[in-house]
């Protein structure tokens, strides 16, 4: 029992080197192969982000707040004349 799992174990041992041994080489040829089809660097920005004299935009304040409008409590009015006041009014040519 013990020769037949310790075969085992050395025919899956060396399966597995030969198949590490198989890839590394074809890895490497096909990486070497891509690296030729890399496009040449350009220059992405136009100025030195880290230059101090480089023109920047300037900053300005908006407020965040700005369009606020306080909505206290109004006074309670009868409904039918905020109703009124709402609805479109009739059409006169009919």
């Amino acid at each position: 029992m013990l020769t037949l799992s310790g075969a085992k174990s050395a025919a899956a041992s060396a399966a597995r080197g030969r198949h590490f041994r198989f890839h590394w080489p074809l890895l490497a040829v096909i990486a070497l192969a891509l690296s030729g089809c890399m496009p040449a660097t350009t220059q992405v920005a136009g100025a030195d982000p880290a230059d101090p004299a480089a023109k920047v935009a300037p900053v300005d304040y908006r407020s965040t707040i700005a369009p606020y409008t306080g909505l206290r409590p109004a006074t309670p009015a009868p409904w039918r004349d905020r109703n009124d006041a709402v609805t479109p009014q009739p059409k006169q040519d009919r």
